[in-house]
């Protein structure tokens, strides 16, 4: 009799076919949701990773209205992710995943606070819901902060001061407050580097800044938490990354917020959607974690770069105005859009008995959300770590509303079904109402499904009209950097791998080179993994074969200065040290080099050139077939060189060591 009518309807529209003729009755189990003894964990939010590194690359040379709509979809309240918490990367000036995040201090008597675009993304996320929390953390740092060493901890204090200087700087020019801050992405801590921050924060008037340690395992930072009662005193939020659900017990003693800091990282099809789903609820259920971090926000890089894809959306075409919200939105949307960092989960075991699991939250004001997840094993799985086995059957589950929630008497339903048969998935559909009855309601449970149940009204599926038809990268490409107030410091759809390469006024120039690209870094940074000893920046369509590449470029450092054009480049990020391709080489002691490596390693051809540092020269790369020829100033310089592999890749540009050098009127065809 409890069963009525709308939940009927309900328990038979969101199957997979008509009812079960003749099959074995469903499993049926009983939960109950009570607040009457207290309430568990409060509820810190929903977030995702702009950043380690240069994740959010090709979004900000989006035409509008394209790129409105994507931060609308990712931001805006009660529209599609809605996220709670947008996580930044403190730009270092090193490679730090698919890419380089330029610093504000490029060197110690350098301070600005407008390079990149994390500034312009937060700014643009505080726009749309002025309640987000925003996070900063490092994965490297410029070179000078270690003098020399590879380390950043030798001179805490001026790590210290480096890091709080972004924190003000944010405040300053950008009017952004900054609510969190990490200490060293994924790398070792220092206990006595996390007192100092905490100490020069307080100094500055930055009390309100948390600290969150040590995104990386839950040990040692746990233990060590536990035994130095000073440490304890300082960090706010213990922050794990891909912690499979679990947390450990040293982590529970300290008394602290548990977060999954970065999670996710999965190919954004649906199986990325099963495995967002599951640790959404799981990480909670399992870990007590308050928090999920997604790494990453937008897929806004060259896809053949490392883990293409593995975004909430995807957002990699600029130059069309294509992209595509993925099903990772519409998952993130079932807790995002029916909670709010500040609300408490309830205290409930968690897990269904036909496996899958559950949440409740309340608002503490007679508002109830539960979010439920079937995903099974083989649909669920993320990147890392491995998924043991476990396994999910259809099932009926029946809730008990009890303590402030008996009188309830209806809750909005909102579902998704991944279906990987006929790839015809249902993503966060509103269906009808479920009647409760006497604090009472069921519901039939399929696999692979999530739903939300919830008393609020203000939630919402929004989208805009298609996007433009992808299309691959121009055939003919020209940049001649002529901006004179450019909206970000980086020429639209050069990806830096190793290096930054920025605009720059070349004051002392008075033809035709004033505005240039120059590449920046001049001391190798405390990387976060092993960067190209050589500066790189790529561009343009992974599947070009034959090319010619084509800039003026200009040497700035004498007697071993040297800077390179580049086709058919085959790798980036993580990888970038073995990256291969055709590499036309010129050096300031008038030698050249075509070599088949970034490294330089297999040289191909090599000779006199007459190039001097502190001029301009034209440089141009032709590749067709298996054959590479190569002009200076338009007259040839080596002609016919065997080029077997790889077949094809990026065009790009650089330098031979970590060194001023500038570039110009760059065209690729």
């Amino acid at each position: 009799a409890a069963l009525l009518w709308g939940t009927i309807l309900l328990g038979c529209s969101c199957g997979p076919g008509p009812p079960r003729v003749g099959a074995a009755p469903l499993l049926a189990a009983t939960y109950v949701l009570d607040d009457a003894d207290g309430l568990g964990r409060e509820f810190d939010g929903i977030g995702a990773v702009s950043g380690g590194g240069a994740t959010s690359r090709l979004l900000v040379n989006y035409q509008e209205p394209y790129r409105s709509q994507i931060l609308d979809y990712l931001f805006k309240p009660n529209f599609g992710a809605s996220l709670h918490i947008l996580k930044v990367e403190i730009g270092g000036d090193a490679q730090s995943t698919d890419g380089t995040e330029p610093s504000h201090m490029h060197y110690e008597n350098d301070e600005n606070y407008f390079r990149g675009y994390e500034w312009w993304l937060m700014k643009e996320a505080k726009k749309r819901n002025p309640k987000i929390k925003l996070i900063g953390l490092p994965w490297a740092f410029p070179g000078w902060i270690g003098k020399g060493e590879n380390w950043p901890y030798d001179y805490p204090d001026i790590t210290a001061y480096y890091i709080v200087s972004w924190i003000l700087g944010a405040k300053q020019y950008h009017d952004l407050d900054i609510d969190y801050i990490g200490i060293w992405n994924e790398r070792a801590f220092s206990s006595k580097y996390i007192k100092l921050l905490r100490y020069t924060l307080d100094k500055h008037g930055l009390e309100q800044v948390r600290i969150i340690a040590s995104d990386r395992l839950w040990e040692p930072i746990s233990f060590v938490m536990l035994i130095d009662s000073e440490l304890h005193g300082v960090v706010d939020v213990i922050g794990a990354h891909y912690p499979g659900t679990k947390t450990v017990q040293n982590a529970l003693l300290t008394g602290k917020k548990l977060w999954s800091s970065e999670d996710y990282s999965t190919f954004n099809n649906d199986v990325g959607a099963g495995c967002w789903a599951r640790i959404l609820n799981q990480n909670y259920v399992n870990g007590n974690m308050t928090s999920t971090i997604a790494w990453n926000l937008v897929a806004s890089y060259y896809e053949q770069l490392p883990f293409g894809r593995c975004g909430l959306m995807t957002a990699q075409e600029p130059w069309s105005g294509h992209y595509k919200v993925e099903s990772p939105i519409w998952i993130t949307a079932h807790t995002t859009q029916f909670t709010q960092p500040g609300w408490s989960y309830l205290q409930v075991d968690g897990h269904l008995e036909g496996g899958g699991s559950f949440v409740a939250l309340t608002d503490g004001l007679g508002n109830l959300t539960i979010i439920i997840e079937t995903m099974s094993h083989n649909h669920s799985k993320c990147i890392r770590p491995p998924l043991p086995n476990f396994s999910v059957i259809p099932q009926r589950a029946t809730f008990y509303l009890r303590g402030s929630f008996y009188m309830v008497e209806a809750l909005q339903v909102w579902h998704s079904r991944l279906d990987f048969e006929s790839g015809n998935s249902s993503l966060f559909q509103q269906l009808h109402p479920v009647k409760v009855w006497r604090g009472r309601f069921s519901l039939d449970l399929n696999v692979d499904e999530v739903y939300t149940l919830t008393t609020l009204k203000t939630e919402r599926k929004c989208g805009f009209p298609e996007p433009p038809p992808p299309q691959p990268f121009p055939s003919s490409y020209k940049d001649d950097f002529n901006i004179r107030n450019p909206p970000f410091s980086e020429a639209p759809n050069f990806a830096d791998q190793t290096g930054v390469f920025e605009y720059f006024v070349n004051a002392s120039d008075p033809g035709d080179h004033v505005f240039t690209l120059r590449q920046v870094v001049v001391q190798r940074p405390i990387t976060w993994v092993s960067d190209a000893d050589q500066t790189v920046s790529v561009i343009g369509n992974f599947k070009w074969v034959n090319m010619t590449v084509t800039c003026d470029i200009y040497i700035e450092k004498p007697r071993d200065g040297g800077v390179f054009i580049a086709g058919r480049v085959d790798n980036g990020g993580i990888y970038v040290r073995r990256t291969k391709g055709v590499f036309f080489w010129v050096f300031a002691d008038g030698t050249y080099r075509v070599t088949g490596d970034l490294a330089g390693e297999e040289i191909l051809m090599k000779g006199l050139s007459g190039v001097r540092d502190n001029a301009w020269h034209t440089l141009t790369l032709n590749i067709q077939g298996n054959s590479a020829s190569g002009l200076l100033n338009g007259y040839p310089l080596w002609e016919n060189v065997t080029v077997s592999k790889p077949r094809n890749g990026w065009a790009a540009l650089g330098t031979r060591s970590f060194e001023f050098a500038q570039f110009d009127n760059f065209h690729v065809e």
